[in-house]
């Protein structure tokens, strides 16, 4: 796997000329490391952190008697960030298409979820399918951004990752019943327990700076639900959308919605494995 684009490849060299001056061990040591991981972190959510940043600012500061609407905004700035992140090389080619993946998954499921009354998008908009504005498509592509990205950029590897035919079967599941659970039976626990089952030897091996790290891959889709559970309360406080309890005064997302994310987010990541397929460690170091 490639790690770098060719951007990001003279951004690392560049990075490397004042970083490897820096200590290797000790408390300085560990600091490097942790300054590092920000900002790769933060690379990694270069396309959802300026979705988030557009939605935030068009809150506070879209007039009222403007033509374009605000989620037509948001749509064509979406639109604008995706294509001058391919044209900057700042995002592979093979990666923006599941990107486009994910926004017509995500749209499907927000057409159905609209429609069942889930969630609503409480202002007008010309680029919409139904009740859904097109922009919205772009927060599910954000979090597959993220997944890509990181990744590659972490040069991510896993000891025991379950079969792949395994997690596709799971993460087809998972989709099915979002729509099937307001008709029939919600299985969401059997599809926690499934996930905690197939993941639960999976290691995963990242290098940050000048080390390899590991942590246990259920943590990490934990963490990153997490992350995205906290990007929502944003979203709705803004009024991107908004659930139907939060149509008069915005309240906080309800904690249970994190089981949610943390099953899309699982979806995300087996879509994302797609073009970047698990590797195991490179070498016996990344076992320790």
């Amino acid at each position: 796997m490639k790690r770098f684009t060719s951007l990001e490849a003279r951004i690392d060299a560049a990075a490397h000329a004042v970083l490897d001056r820096l200590p290797a061990s000790g408390l300085s040591g560990g600091l490097v490391e942790f300054l590092v991981f920000g900002l790769k972190q933060a690379w990694a959510c270069l396309f959802g952190g300026a979705m988030l940043a557009l939605i935030i600012g068009t809150r506070l500061f879209w007039p009222d008697d403007v033509v374009l609407a605000r989620y037509d905004f948001l749509f064509l700035a979406a639109l604008g960030i995706q294509l001058a992140m391919l044209a900057f090389r700042l995002e592979t080619l093979s990666e923006a298409k599941v990107i486009l993946i994910f926004h017509i998954v995500g749209t499907a499921m927000e057409i159905f979820k609209t429609q069942a009354g889930s969630w609503i998008y409480p202002e007008d908009s010309f680029f919409r399918i139904g009740a859904v504005p097109l922009f919205s498509g772009f927060m599910y592509a954000a979090v597959g951004s993220y997944l890509a990205r990181i990744t590659r950029i972490f040069d991510m590897r896993y000891t025991r990752y379950p079969p792949f035919w395994a997690t596709v079967a799971l993460a087809g599941a998972i989709y099915v019943n979002f729509f099937a659970h307001h008709f029939t039976l919600d299985i969401r626990y059997g599809l926690f327990a499934a996930t905690a089952i197939l993941y639960l030897r999976t290691t995963v091996h990242y290098r940050v700076f000048r080390f390899r790290h590991r942590m246990p891959l259920l943590v990490g889709f934990l963490l990153v639900s997490l992350f995205i559970w906290f990007a929502e309360n944003i979203g709705t406080w803004s009024r991107a959308w908004v659930y139907p309890s939060q149509n008069e005064t915005w309240t906080p997302v309800s904690i249970q919605k994190l089981g949610a994310w943390y099953l899309l987010m699982i979806i995300s990541f087996v879509l994302v494995t797609v073009v970047h397929r698990p590797q195991g460690p490179e070498d016996a170091d990344a076992m320790r």
